[in-house]
């Protein structure tokens, strides 16, 4: 029998109990999640927003925040801004929450505006580099984002740290192959940027290009395909056709892997870079051979890791699946890092004398290489500071590994991006 319960029922039975709860109990605490069940990104978005659900169901059953309940209240906005600006206004009329556990890029963004006015605390799934600058002094931010906060690199650092992989592994196979130095004019590698025209696969562009530039890449003219799975037999032979040694995938995993087959078909041999939602070990069995060898960015222990906070992660798990049999992906893993680290910060704010989002931002802010307790070894430290919402710029790297129908992945690679002052807010 399946003990598993969906994400709408698990938090449709936690608001329900909170509301239950006796005149006399503590206020619970209200937290809006915006989380796209449908649409373009669900496959991996659904993962992530369990992964939120289940810790703030576990967080709530051991004792909450200050003895308060997290009031989580779940909206799926189709992965559409407008829907989520309409979702964010009902909250503000209704339950006026402190803080919003958010999801996607252009949505996270639209909303920066209005959580800055209110003072509500946005932790977004999305890690654009542009909600890294609380004060709006970056040139490559159009609005300061003092409220927004997010769990494990941006996007551009983990580009910026795949473009350095390819750049050392270059030197030493690539340029010996082809009889040449790594910055010499024989040959120089080629590198691409592939995603849709979209906020999301958008993000890091032009930050990951740059760098590419900087470390001796010919950066080739970027190469569009949808976020929605569909034929890409035509990217593909444009990819062929233009020599590339390395393509970064900016897209999450569900249209990687369509790209992926469909460029194995072709017989393209570029060796493929993506995002932390770009890959998962769903989008492995999907793609078989076609992603082997694959390289992506990954910012958690992985699901069996021997880690001492792995016990935490597998009770965290129990909330959705009695039986903790269910094989949690990074997405998930990363989703309860992001919710216990909002749950510190509440307890910071309430230390201060009030969960509000003024006190919880502050609790963000001062953090200095802060794991949640129970969770060492599974999330990175984070430090934020009032003048730099980059938590982290350590980034780790994994290999696609496919063997006869066998998935497994290895890591490959982990290094800290320079926390430069001048890729702030990119």
């Amino acid at each position: 029998m399946n003990k598993s319960r969906g994400l709408g029922a698990l938090l449709g039975a936690a608001v329900l109990a909170v509301s239950a709860l006796p005149g006399n109990a503590a206020e619970p605490i209200a937290v809006g999640q915006l989380v796209a069940q449908t649409g373009a990104t669900a496959p991996v978005a659904r993962v992530y927003g369990q992964g939120v659900a289940d810790a703030v169901a576990y967080i709530n059953a051991h004792g909450g925040v200050d003895g308060r309940k997290i009031m989580l209240d779940p909206v799926d906005y189709g992965y559409e801004s407008a829907k989520a600006i309409e979702a964010y206004k009902r909250w503000k009329e209704t339950t006026k929450p402190v803080a919003i556990q958010g999801w996607g890029t252009a949505d996270t963004e639209a909303l920066i505006d209005y959580v800055t006015k209110d003072g509500v605390v946005f932790m977004s799934g999305s890690s654009s580099g542009h909600l890294t600058d609380p004060s709006g002094r970056s040139p490559w931010t159009s609005v300061p984002a003092p409220y927004n906060f997010f769990y494990g690199p941006s996007y551009s650092d983990g580009c910026r740290a795949l473009v350095q992989w390819a750049a050392e592994q270059w030197k030493r196979t690539g340029s010996a192959a082809r009889g040449s130095t790594f910055l010499g004019d024989l040959y120089r590698p080629k590198f691409v940027y592939m995603g849709d025209n979209h906020p999301y696969p958008n993000s890091p562009k032009a930050a990951c290009t740059d760098y590419a530039r900087d470390l001796g890449f010919e950066v080739l003219p970027a190469v569009r395909y949808a976020l929605s799975p569909g034929d890409f037999s035509a990217q593909c032979e444009t990819l062929k056709g233009s020599g590339a040694d390395f393509a970064f995938l900016a897209n999450t995993a569900e249209s990687n892997v369509a790209l992926l087959k469909a460029c194995a078909t072709a017989g393209v041999t570029t060796q493929f870079l993506t995002n932390i939602y770009g890959w998962d070990e769903a989008a492995a069995k999907q793609a078989g051979d076609a992603g082997n060898g694959l390289v992506w960015v990954v910012s958690v222990a992985r699901w069996g890791d021997d880690v001492p906070g792995m016990k935490l992660v597998r009770e965290v798990s129990k909330e959705s699946d009695a039986s903790g049999q269910d094989y949690r992906s990074a997405h998930y893993i990363r989703g309860v890092c992001s919710a216990f680290l909002m749950r510190d910060a509440m307890a910071a704010a309430a230390k201060a004398g009030a969960v509000t989002g003024a006190n919880i931002k502050k609790g963000f802010e001062e953090m200095r290489d802060h794991v949640p307790a129970g969770l060492e070894g599974v999330c990175l430290p984070s430090t934020f500071t009032a003048n730099d919402h980059r938590g982290t710029t350590t980034v780790m790297l994994y290999r696609n590994e496919y063997n006869f129908g066998n998935v497994a992945a290895q890591r490959i690679y982990q290094t800290t991006i320079p926390l430069r002052p001048d890729w702030l807010g990119w």
